[in-house]
Parts: structure tokens; sequence; C-alpha cells
């Protein structure tokens, strides 16, 4: 296939440059640099809404990751806005570039998250069909995935997957996470009964590699493993991948002292999201369990 990339200098976005290459995809890469794009590099410019229609002329698909690190800092009000404005103008501007083509490319495939559902749901399992949240990331992930409205008007296949917690060793949560473990000082965070939905880096790949196969996958497709795990779960788990203690734990109080609003939903907020859609495409799941995924991810096989 011919696919188009927007977001190839992201966690996800270079592992899945790098996969669809070695598979024998030609890659296009959307840049926001006008020195680089050349030689399968197109410009664009998201905030201007600039892209070309005859860019995406003979593309059968697209991939759109872009988006600002969501803890990438505090969340402020300037904070908020950009990442808002870094996920949804890029999914606008495909949109509506798309839509009007005479002959679109066929599968748009954007990015969102399980925070569609909001921060605090509790034990509640989330499935596709659940509705939004009314909190911060709620209303980001909503608008996010109805950014892609023109081209599900013209008939293009768009899905939208809500990724998890991704783990990988080069980049995302888990690298911060690493150093107070291997000294010992790690722990769950306030009572660590929230839960967590995870999946590895290689099953992020694996997912979108699978949507764009799958014709029968369409809209809103939960990306995560079939199995969330509490906070206090993931610390166990984490310390006996490290062979360190689990001794301590972060409080409540402290996190949002320390990280505010950010922290409070990153850290504290419970999804607990199930991969219906995914399961009943028949996706095979290469790390369904935590431990597995955690001593892959980070290379450290069982005594």
């Amino acid at each position: 296939m011919t696919i188009m990339l927007a977001g190839c200098s992201g966690l996800i976005g270079s592992e899945l440059e790098a996969f669809l290459a070695q598979t024998g995809h030609q890659v296009r890469r959307l840049v926001r640099d006008r020195v680089s794009a050349q030689a399968g590099r197109i410009f664009w410019n998201p905030a201007e809404q600039l892209l070309e229609a005859g860019s995406l002329e003979g593309v059968e698909a697209v991939v759109c990751l872009s988006g600002e690190n969501i803890a990438g800092g505090r969340w402020t009000a300037d904070r908020k806005q950009q990442l808002r404005e870094s996920r949804i103008q890029p999914v606008a501007l495909l949109s509506r570039v798309m839509a009007g083509m005479e002959n679109p490319p066929e599968t748009l495939i954007c990015a969102s998250a399980v925070g569609y559902y909001g921060a605090d749901c509790g034990s509640e399992r989330l499935f596709e069909e659940s509705p939004a949240g009314k909190d911060f990331l709620g209303n980001l992930c909503a608008d996010w995935e109805s950014a892609a409205q023109p081209a599900v008007e013209k008939g293009i296949r768009v899905v939208h997957l809500r990724f998890g917690l991704v783990l990988s060793r080069r980049g995302g949560v888990l690298p911060k996470m690493l150093i107070p473990f291997r000294l010992g000082l790690g722990g769950m965070v306030g009572d660590g009964t929230q839960y967590m939905s995870w999946l590895s880096l290689d099953e992020a790949v694996g997912i979108l590699d699978f949507a764009l196969q799958t014709d029968e996958l369409e809209g809103a497709v939960n990306a995560m493993s079939p199995h969330p795990v509490t906070n206090a779960e993931f610390s166990r788990s984490l310390g006996r991948v490290l062979r360190r203690p689990v001794l301590f734990s972060i409080p409540k109080p402290l996190v949002e002292f320390a990280l505010g609003e950010m922290g409070e939903m990153l850290l504290m907020g419970s999804q607990r999201a199930i991969p219906r859609r995914l399961e009943g495409a028949g996706y095979g799941f290469r790390h369904g369990e935590l431990e597995d995924a955690l001593r892959h991810v980070l290379g450290r096989k069982r005594k």
C-alpha cells in the first residue's frame, strides 16, 4: 500500500514508519519544515490548514498520529489549548482535504485515547459505545474524533484508535518510572485501586497494521490489552520484573500538589477499557498479560 503518515517523529509514529517500510509498503511523511519536504516528505501546516490536495493523490490510506505529549507539562490554560490544537487541527485538515478529493484515500486512521471515557470511571468496564467523559480529557478526545466527520460523510473508512498507556523503554511514562523502582523507591499511586489500560509499543504498531488491513473495523476501536490492571497490580508487576521491592506509595494530595490537574487525571484517573471490537475482528494480541509485556519491553527474562 501507499500510506501517508502524520506524526512520524513521535513514539508510535517512528516505530510504525520503520515497520511499514520493512514490510514493503510505500510511506510518505507529512512534515512541517519546507526544507525537508522532498523525496516522499510532504509539507503541511495544520495550524494554518495548509495541505495541497494533490499531495494525497495515489495514497490508499492515511494514518494521523499527531499530538503533543499529554504529560509534557502542567496543564495551564495555554498548555491545554496546545494539546487540543495539536490533535484536532491535523485531523480536521486531513479530513477536509480528503473529503474534497474526487478519488480520496480509502482509509483514515486517527489516534485517539482511552481518556475519551473521562478520568473517573472506577472499575466500570468500558466498551467502544460507552459515553464520553465530561472532563478535559473526555471533551478533548470527543472533539478530536469529531474532527474527522467530513471524511466519514464522504464515505471514507475512518478508524479512531483509543490507545491506552503505551509501554516502551524509548518514551512515554515507563522510563520515568524506572529510576525510583530500580532504587527500591517505587510503589503505587494513591490507594492503587485505579485501573490502567495499557499496551506495549509493539502491540500499538500491530494494532495499527491490523486496522489498515481490516475493512470491517470502523469508528471507535479500543486499542489496549484485554487485561487492564489496577495501579497496585501494575506496581507489583514492575517490581517483580526489576526484582525490586515495592514498599512505598505516593499520596494523592502530593500528586495533586506536584502535578495539578494533569497528575490527578493521568495518575489518579481510572479507565478499565476492553478492546471488544479488536477481539471481535480476530486480532491476535502479542502481549495480553502485563508481566510478559514488561519483560519483553525491558528485556528481562524470567528466572
